[in-house]
């Protein structure tokens, strides 16, 4: 598996699996940790959700399939990367590490490998990065990140003592949805900040895009491993897609395995243009 290397030196794999939507109903539970056990078993090894998802749901769902791997042996808990995100109502000097405390015990776990503020809130990053600091001080987190930030909001967090710790800024990138690379991915790069890429495949329309198929077909792939494998041969760019069913699965860590050459990523580039000026943040 490919690996992106973060500011302070350590790595992260490039793929992963996203956990959005997942946690939200009992009859699901069953069919979504026997995809995370899956997911294990195909050698994926960083797991992202939010207390968001589900209202916790998909962290306690995520908190079984993980203690099951361990119990049995598939997985050791070193090489796991868990990545789960704050409310930004709860990123406050107090709420974020109360929040964090929820967060651990519906994972069951005793430290988040990677924890992000969700979105731009109104408590100050001044606090959001001292309580995130003094997490990392207690050993309940390994390092911290961002999500939704636009180039404005990295700005302004580089003014914040500490702000320059940030590990990752989680955002909506795909073919289809390439704003960012007018000015956020270059000063990302400027600053050795990677991307971590969710909606990948934009919720699976990529999968279904007519423009890709040809090109996928002529490479003996699929427009899902297209779009996946474009983004990851990025190079500082780790893409979580939402996957349940195996055959998905099984799809995405292929995926990793593909080579785009020049001429491919040129025929992309025609299909799926990149920006020519600042574009608005793309969320969902």
């Amino acid at each position: 598996m490919r690996t992106v290397p973060l500011p302070n030196g350590t790595a992260l794999p490039a793929l992963g699996l996203g956990t959005w939507h997942t946690g939200e109903s009992q009859r699901s539970r069953a069919a979504e940790v026997k995809a995370v056990r899956l997911a294990i078993e195909l050698g994926v090894r960083l797991f992202d959700t939010a207390e968001m998802y589900g209202e916790g749901g998909a962290e306690e769902m995520l908190g079984q399939a993980v203690a099951e791997a361990l119990r049995a042996g598939d997985v050791r808990r070193e090489e796991l990367t868990i990545v789960s995100k704050v409310y930004p109502h709860n990123a406050s000097l107090k709420g974020l590490p109360q929040a964090c405390e929820r967060s651990l015990q519906r994972l069951g776990l005793e430290r988040l490998d990677l924890y992000l503020l969700h979105w731009p809130g109104s408590h100050p990053l001044r606090d959001t990065v001292a309580a995130f600091e003094a997490l990392q001080a207690r050993g309940r987190i390994t390092q911290w990140g961002v999500s939704n930030f636009d180039t404005d909001d990295m700005k302004a967090l580089w003014r914040v003592p500490g702000g320059e710790a940030c590990a990752v800024n989680q955002v909506y990138y795909s073919l289809s949805q390439r704003g960012i690379e007018f000015d956020l991915v270059p000063w990302q790069r400027a600053h050795r900040v990677p991307l971590m890429a969710y909606c990948p495949i934009d919720q699976g329309a990529l999968a279904l895009e007519p423009e890709l198929q040809s090109l996928a077909q002529r490479m003996g792939a699929t427009p899902a491993q297209l779009a996946l494998a474009w983004l990851l041969q990025r190079g500082d760019v780790i893409a979580i897609p939402k996957a349940v069913r195996e055959a998905h699965l099984r799809e995405n860590v292929a995926a990793a395995t593909i080579e785009l050459d020049a001429a491919t990523l040129a025929e992309l580039d025609a299909l799926f243009p990149p920006p020519e000026g600042k574009e608005a943040l793309a969320i969902v």
